[in-house]
């Protein structure tokens, strides 16, 4: 190990000397890309030059926002209490939860009215059964608290914008309150707007009605309504009071309160910052293996992937790519030409109305990729190997999906439709035509080698995150199903 070190070292101080002469210069970096050529041959691995010139500089806390530990407490409750849904039967750890990687292990999330957590969870009984799946994968938040998170949700739809009086541009518009404390916290605003993740269907109770017509903000509005259930409950009052200086008592109580509470627990407990790839920048060049090297190597060379995954988060927040992703679900109601179905999702043409935005969405950050599956804007793969594949490959991997990989609990009025678009042969072709992915050819073992730089570039504190998950919240309501 001290041998490997000291080759390291070696290579990294000579790859940053230069001459004078132009010829000496060319001369110099061709003798050292040989003597790295012939290190890597043998059974140490060091960064190629190329690889040099892309890494990033370390992590620090200059790159995250940072919270007090009364807000983080009070956002971690907050996160599992279920009286933010409007049936106080689901809360934001049913989609993201500590014990599912931030995530739900499902390709699109069964969200109100459905019970259970992860791959377990149902699509619900009788009256109470879900209206649809949630049309997206729901996304990990590891590092969703870094300041160079400006951009959140898959199709971007919420991003800061100092043109807006919140400072922030969203599906709300101008009802979009101030005092949001960044992205992250606007983007806290919106779930509990959704009929299908947390506020139910029209009917059923009254932040789902008033959800229904769109009346998020105001008295009487969706956010106003959930921070009196909040406001009711004296232990939050309290709660509140340690937290926010402004918050003298439960009437100060307000949603932007909730929303940045939650901000402050997932950006402080979700990050993700010490991985072996981590020490590794951080100057321990022993942190990695000689495979997770060979790894980050391919990864920044011949692979390409950071071509879309670079940065210090492996992947730009404001970064919108077409991959060709197989399409299934319920949709976000778009249709091709011919089509009247709303199974399509045009991505960030949503948002921006652009038709060559069509079918892009944004680039997720690499990061502990190995613990985020199902991957893709759907969940399409379960199996990182042949998301891999597809990033080489998108036509050969679409015609040769295997559908087991899709997560979807069983009903039977919904899985008769979740394959409409990638059984319809002129849809798929529209989504692979978009595609801006360049064909690669990998073998087997150079695959392997980038799966072990993934691992490299997961941190291990966030494999087990089950002491976050709190006994019991204020409500009352159960923290499990």
């Amino acid at each position: 190990m001290k041998i490997k070190k000291s080759v390291v070292t070696i290579v990294m101080a000579l790859s940053m000397f230069t001459t004078q002469s132009q010829a000496q210069n060319n001369f110099f970096q061709q003798m050292l890309q040989e003597i790295i050529d012939i290190i890597n041959a043998s059974e140490y691995q060091v960064p190629t030059m190329n690889t040099f010139a892309q890494l990033p500089e370390p992590l620090t806390d200059a790159d995250f926002h940072l919270y007090s530990d009364e807000k983080v407490q009070l956002g971690n409750i907050l996160f599992y209490d279920k009286i933010l849904s409007g049936n106080m039967n689901d809360s934001c750890a049913t989609c993201h939860h500590g014990m599912a990687a931030t995530g739900d292990g499902l390709s699109l999330s069964i969200g109100e009215g459905g019970s259970g957590l992860g791959v377990s969870r149902d699509t619900g009984y009788e009256n109470d059964a879900v209206h649809e799946r949630v049309p997206r994968n729901a996304p990990h938040v590891f590092n969703a608290g870094a300041k160079e998170m400006t951009v959140m949700f898959h199709d971007g739809r919420v991003f800061a914008d100092a043109s807006q009086p919140s400072g922030f541009s969203s599906p709300a518009g101008a009802d979009l309150p101030m005092g949001l404390d960044n992205t992250l916290a606007a983007q806290a605003m919106f779930p509990v707007t959704s009929g299908t993740e947390m506020a139910g269907q029209a009917g059923e109770n009254e932040v789902a009605d008033q959800a229904a017509v769109g009346r998020l903000a105001g008295v009487g509005g969706v956010w106003d309504l959930l921070s009196k259930r909040i406001q009711n409950i004296p232990e939050y009052v309290t709660l509140f009071q340690a937290a926010f200086e402004d918050v003298n008592q439960a009437s100060d109580i307000t949603y932007v309160h909730i929303a940045n509470a939650l901000a402050a627990f997932e950006a402080v407990v979700w990050r993700a910052d010490n991985s072996p790839f981590d020490q590794y920048l951080r100057g321990d060049k022993g942190a990695m293996s000689p495979n997770q090297i060979a790894g980050m190597n391919l990864f920044y060379g011949d692979a390409g992937c950071a071509d879309c995954h670079s940065g210090k988060l492996l992947g730009p927040a404001d970064s919108f790519k077409s991959i060709g992703m197989i399409q299934f679900g319920p949709g976000k109601g778009d249709n091709l030409d011919g089509y009247n179905d709303g199974q399509d999702d045009f991505g960030r043409e949503r948002v921006t109305g652009d038709v060559a935005d069509r079918f892009k969405f944004r680039v997720l950050s690499a990061r502990n990729v190995l613990l985020t599956g199902p991957w893709g804007h759907t969940g399409a793969y379960d199996n990182l190997e042949d998301l891999i594949k597809h990033h080489l490959d998108p036509v050969e991997a679409t015609l040769n999906y295997d559908r087991s990989q899709a997560k979807l609990p069983i009903r039977d009025d919904l899985d008769a439709i979740d394959f409409t678009v990638l059984d319809d042969d002129n849809r798929t072709a529209q989504i692979l035509a978009s595609s801006e992915l360049t064909p690669r050819n990998l073998n087997a073992t150079q695959i392997a080698r980038l799966i072990d730089f993934l691992d490299a570039a997961t941190d291990r504190r966030s494999v087990n995150l089950r002491n976050e998950v709190p006994r019991r919240v204020p409500s009352g309501l159960p923290v499990f199903d």
